[in-house]
C-alpha cells in the first residue's frame, strides 16, 4: 500500500480542487490519501464525493483531516488531525476562530508588503485564494506575480513572509497541548507535522514533544521533504523513546510547491495503528 497522509486542496492553500486532488492521488498510484487543509474541513464533502464516484477498477481511500495552526513560546508549529468529528462544537469553534483571523492577518501582511514597496493588493490575493482560506502562500504567489520574488519559496525569507520576517504578522494560533486535547475530544488522532523543519523557522525542543506525547500526541511526521536524513534519524529515535508512531507524507500543495504526491509515504502498519485510535470519523473508500 502507498499511503500519503498530508495533502492540501484549494480549500486552503493548495492549487488543486478537492476532486482534482483525488484524481491526482489515483494517478500517483496511491492507495490512501489524507486531505489536511489548514484549519478547515470545507473540502471534505467534494473530496468524499469524488472518491465515491471513481470508476470501477480505481480504488482510493480518503482520510478526512486538517492541519492546525499552533503557537508556543514564539514558535509556530502545525498539528495534523485525522478522523475527528467535524461537528464536535469545541474543536469546530477553535478552527473557525483560527480561520477567521487568517483574513485579518492576511490584510495586515499585504499592507506591510506594500509599505515595503511590493506592488500587490488585497484584491489580487483574494483572486489567487479563490474560495480557499487566505494564507501566506497566496500572498507569496502575489509577490511572484508582481515580480518581487522569483518563487513562492523565495517569499518565505526574513525579507518578506518568514516567521519574524519584515512582513510577518501574528495570527491567532492554538496552544499545541490544547490542540491535542481538542482533537482527542473530537475522536481524532493528532500527529505533529514536520517537527524538525528548521528551514521554516525555530522548532520546539524534545521536551515540548515529550510533553505533547504525555498530552495524547499519537505520532511524529518524520519522512517529510523539509527533514534531512540526520533529522529523520533523530526524530525516529525520539519517537521510539516516547512511544510515538512515525509517519511519512508529501505535504502536497499542487503547483504551489514542487513536491509530488506520494513523495514520502506512511507504513501500512502505522496507518492501521492510527485508524485504531480514531473514534470521530472513518475513512471513505471508493
Amino acid at each position: 500500500m502507498r499511503i500519503d497522509l498530508h495533502a492540501h486542496s484549494n480549500a486552503s492553500d493548495g492549487t488543486d480542487t478537492p476532486a482534482e486532488l483525488v484524481a491526482a492521488a489515483v494517478a500517483a498510484g496511491l492507495d490512501v490519501v489524507a486531505l489536511t487543509d489548514h484549519d478547515t474541513v470545507l473540502g471534505h464533502a467534494e473530496a468524499e464525493a469524488a472518491v465515491r464516484a471513481l470508476p470501477a477498477g480505481r480504488r482510493l481511500t480518503l482520510v478526512p483531516g486538517a492541519e492546525l495552526s499552533c503557537h508556543l513560546d514564539g514558535i509556530s508549529l502545525h498539528l495534523l488531525a485525522y478522523l475527528f468529528d467535524p461537528a464536535e462544537p469545541a474543536f469546530a469553534q477553535e478552527r473557525e476562530l483560527v480561520r477567521n483571523d487568517r483574513f485579518r492577518r492576511g490584510r495586515a501582511v499585504v499592507e506591510r508588503c506594500r509599505e515595503l514597496g511590493a506592488p500587490i493588493s488585497w484584491e489580487q490575493v483574494e483572486r489567487i485564494a479563490g474560495t480557499g482560506s487566505v494564507g501566506r502562500p497566496h500572498i507569496a504567489s502575489a509577490l511572484v506575480e508582481a515580480g518581487v520574488v522569483a518563487s513562492v519559496s523565495d517569499a518565505f525569507t526574513a525579507d518578506w513572509l518568514a516567521n519574524g520576517g519584515r512582513a510577518d504578522v501574528r495570527k491567532h494560533e492554538t496552544d499545541p497541548a490544547e490542540a491535542v486535547r481538542l482533537v482527542r475530544a473530537a475522536g481524532g488522532v493528532p500527529v505533529f507535522a514536520h517537527p524538525g523543519a528548521v528551514k521554516r523557522g525555530r522548532t520546539v525542543s524534545d521536551q515540548v514533544i515529550a510533553d505533547l506525547a504525555a498530552a495524547g500526541l499519537a505520532a511524529l511526521e518524520v519522512d517529510h521533504t523539509d527533514h534531512d536524513e540526520q533529522t529523520r534519524a533523530r526524530l525516529r529515535g525520539l519517537a521510539a523513546e516516547l512511544g510515538l508512531l512515525t509517519t511519512g507524507s508529501s505535504d502536497y500543495h499542487g503547483s504551489r510547491k514542487t513536491v509530488r504526491l506520494g513523495e514520502h509515504t506512511t507504513d501500512p502498519a502505522v496507518y492501521e495503528a492510527l485508524l485504531a485510535q480514531a473514534t470521530g470519523a472513518v475513512p471513505v473508500t471508493g
